[in-house]
C-alpha cells in the first residue's frame, strides 16, 4: 500500500473553520485527521501540502518511520503550525491502518482498559446567573458528571484585580450551587494571569468551592515558576496544551509542575506522540485529560486515546449533535449520559460526510486582541 495523494479541506464551524486532513492510498483506503486550526489556517495546510510530496509512494503503516522522518527533516523543532500539520497527518496513518487491518484503532494500541470515555463540557454566561443556568442546563440535557467554566467575568481585562478575585468567586460560587456538591467544576483561566501571586489569590478565593482544577493558571513559558507555583496552589494544577511532543512536556514532568497534563493531539504531534507523552506523565503518577476544543474527528482520535490509556481522567467536549458540527461526519461518536462510546469499526470508526465540505478555499481568522486600559496587549 502506497499514499498517493494529501489534501486539507476547511469544515465550517461557524465562525471559523476546522480543518480536516485527508490522506489517499493505491488501494483505494482514505484516511482522515484533524490539524489545529492555529490561526492562519492556511499555513497548516501549506506545512501538510508541501509534507505531501514527501510522502507520496510511502507506506502509510509505517506510522513511526513518517512520524520521523516529518519531525527530524523539518531540522529545527517545530512549533505550532508544522506540529498541527504533523498531527492531522498522523492521526490519518492510524485511520488507513486500523482500516487496512480490520480493526479499531484503540486495538492497535494495545486494546481498551474501560468500556466508555467520561467527559465534560464548558458552562458558559455573562453573569453568574447565566452560568449557573447554563451548568444546570448541560447537567440535566446530557448527564454530565464534570464541567469546566473560566472563573474570569466578561471584560476581566478592564477591571481592577480584586474585582476579578470577587467576580471570579462569585460565578463559581453560582455554578457549585446549581449542580450540588458532586458534579466536579474545572476552572480555566486560560493562560491569561501572568503574575504567579495573582494566580495564587484567585485559586485561594476559588478553593472552598471545592474545584476539580485550576487550568493553564499560567502561561507556559516558564515551568520553574509554574512548579512553585503548584506547591502553594490549594486546587489541582492542569497544563499542557500549549506544548508539543514529548520534549516540550519533558522539563514540566521532571519538575512535578503539574497535576494533571491536558495534551491536544491535534498539535502535540498525533496519536502516537501522545501515548508517549502519556506514559511518562504516569511514570511521574500525573494523570491525563486532554485538551479537545476543536472538531469531531479530533474527538474520535480522542476517544481511542482514552479507550487505551490506564491513567486517563476525563475528556473536553462540544456535543457533535447540532450545529455544523453536526454534518461534518456521517456518524459521530456517541454520547450517552456524560459518556461517550467507544467505535468499534475499522480505523477510528468515524466516516467524512462529503456533502458538509464546502467548494471553496480554507478560511483564514484571528483570535481576539484584548487590550487594558493603558492600551497594553492583554493575553488571550
Amino acid at each position: 500500500m502506497k499514499i498517493t495523494r494529501i489534501e486539507t479541506l476547511p469544515a465550517p464551524m461557524g465562525y471559523r473553520d476546522f480543518l480536516v486532513c485527508r490522506v489517499f492510498t493505491d488501494e483505494g483506503i482514505v484516511g482522515i485527521g484533524e490539524p489545529y486550526p492555529v490561526g492562519p489556517n492556511d499555513a497548516v495546510a501549506a506545512v501538510i501540502a508541501d509534507f505531501a510530496t514527501w510522502l507520496e509512494g510511502k507506506d502509510p503503516r509505517d506510522i513511526t518511520g513518517i512520524w520521523q522522518h516529518l519531525y527530524a527533516h523539518s531540522r529545527f523543532p517545530g512549533g505550532s503550525v508544522v506540529n498541527a500539520a504533523i498531527s492531522g497527518i498522523e492521526h490519518a496513518l492510524w485511520d488507513i491502518s486500523g482500516k487496512a487491518a480490520g480493526l479499531p484503532v484503540y486495538r492497535l494500541l494495545g486494546g481498551k482498559c474501560r468500556d466508555r470515555i467520561r467527559v465534560y463540557q464548558s458552562c458558559g454566561g455573562a453573569t453568574p446567573e447565566a452560568c449557573a443556568e447554563s451548568a444546570k442546563r448541560l447537567v440535566e440535557q446530557y448527564g454530565y458528571t464534570a464541567l469546566k467554566m473560566a472563573p474570569h467575568p466578561p471584560r476581566a481585562e478592564s477591571m481592577p484585580w480584586p474585582a476579578v478575585v470577587r467576580g471570579a468567586a462569585a460565578r463559581l460560587a453560582a455554578v457549585r450551587d446549581a449542580v450540588g456538591p458532586d458534579v466536579e467544576i474545572g476552572l480555566d483561566p486560560h493562560a491569561r494571569i501572568f503574575e504567579p501571586v495573582k494566580a495564587l489569590q484567585m485559586a485561594e478565593a476559588l478553593k472552598p468551592f471545592n474545584p476539580f482544577f485550576f487550568e493553564e493558571p499560567l502561561r507556559p513559558e516558564n515551568v520553574e515558576a509554574l512548579a512553585v507555583f503548584k506547591r502553594q496552589c490549594p486546587i489541582p494544577v492542569a497544563t499542557g496544551e500549549m506544548l508539543y511532543t514529548t520534549f516540550g512536556f519533558r522539563e514540566l514532568l521532571e519538575k512535578q509542575a503539574a497535576d494533571i497534563i491536558q495534551p491536544d493531539v491535534c498539535i502535540c504531534g498525533g496519536l502516537l506522540e501522545m501515548k508517549k507523552i502519556a506514559a511518562i506523565a504516569e511514570a511521574h503518577y500525573i494523570s491525563v485529560a486532554p485538551h479537545n476544543p476543536t472538531g469531531p474527528i479530533a474527538t474520535a482520535v480522542n476517544v481511542h486515546f482514552a479507550a487505551s490509556t490506564h491513567h486517563f481522567l476525563i475528556l473536553e467536549y462540544h456535543p457533535d449533535d447540532a450545529g455544523p458540527r453536526a454534518n461534518l461526519l456521517q456518524r459521530p461518536v456517541q454520547l450517552k449520559d456524560g459518556y461517550l462510546e467507544i467505535p468499534e469499526a475499522p480505523g477510528l470508526g468515524v466516516e467524512l460526510n462529503e456533502d458538509a465540505i464546502p467548494k471553496r478555499p480554507i478560511r483564514n481568522w484571528r483570535r481576539g486582541a484584548p487590550v487594558r486600559p493603558d492600551g497594553a496587549s492583554d493575553f488571550i
